[in-house]
């Protein structure tokens, strides 16, 4: 099984990637291949859906890719079919009070931590039969929950959140953040600052990891020094965008033609 709880209580930080377009047989290994240690694959924002999430799973464990799934919604039917397809790290959106938190672990832990749906020997477990008991608990202390704290009641609430046990990571989504406190995309505004601060005041007293995107290296180890040690560098979509924008402006100005 995909080692995600192993791979992120190591100390120091993690360095991972966004997936939100490009699925192949190929992407664990291309990504395994640079030194990506997870991935944040991302339902919420993409045309994917479980049966792609399914086959993306395999592709991941088959290159020994940890990954964390962002799934559409906190619907508890979002929920469990993520952790059937063999989701371990659950990312859930907008997750904006401890009561809410309470929901999310219910639909995803086993009994007697929650009530989720029992289906055994199947994608979740690689098909392996067991000890229904053994099984359980195995499935619950593999099982995470990254709370995406991307509202103006989740900042309100941050260490609630972080205090409810069965959370382990406290992720700050940025970009929402910024539209909820009503300052889309003023990532330096006083405001947007204090909001990050308590996020990660939160996640320090209470011993939680704590996650942000970055699309640029000099972000990636400012936030790493900031104490944060989980780190998604840039998108699958931006990135080949960006590298390939780069290239050919640099042929076309090598040649003297100048910009397109």
């Amino acid at each position: 099984m995909n080692g995600l709880r192993t791979s992120f209580d190591r100390s120091g930080v993690k360095l991972g990637h966004y997936v939100g377009e490009f699925v192949t047989p190929g992407i664990g290994h291309i990504l395994k291949a640079t030194g990506c240690e997870f991935v944040f694959f991302d339902m919420e924002h993409s045309a994917f859906g479980f049966e792609t999430l399914k086959a993306a799973l395999r592709y991941f464990e088959a290159a020994g890719l940890p990954a964390m799934v962002r799934i559409p919604s906190k619907s508890p039917d979002h929920v469990s079919r993520a952790m059937d397809c063999g989701a371990e790290g659950l990312v859930v959106p907008m997750l904006s009070s401890a009561a809410e938190a309470r929901q999310i672990l219910d639909a995803m832990k086993y009994t007697p931590l929650g009530r989720r749906g029992v289906a055994l020997a199947i994608a979740h477990d690689n098909y392996r039969p067991g000890p229904v008991l053994e099984k359980l608990a195995e499935a619950n202390r593999r099982s995470l929950l990254v709370a995406l704290v991307e509202t103006r009641e989740g900042i309100a609430e941050a260490d609630a959140i972080a205090a409810t046990e069965g959370v382990d990571v406290l992720w700050i989504g940025h970009f929402d953040l910024s539209c909820s406190l009503g300052i889309p995309g003023q990532f330096d505004h006083p405001d947007f600052r204090a909001a990050v601060a308590a996020v990660e005041r939160a996640a320090k007293r209470h011993g939680k990891h704590l996650g942000r995107m970055v699309t640029d290296i000099e972000s990636g180890i400012a936030l790493a020094r900031a104490g944060y040690d989980l780190i998604c560098y840039h998108g699958d979509v931006w990135l080949l965008q960006q590298a390939l924008r780069e290239g050919i402006a640099a042929i076309r100005a090598g040649l003297g033609e100048g910009a397109a």
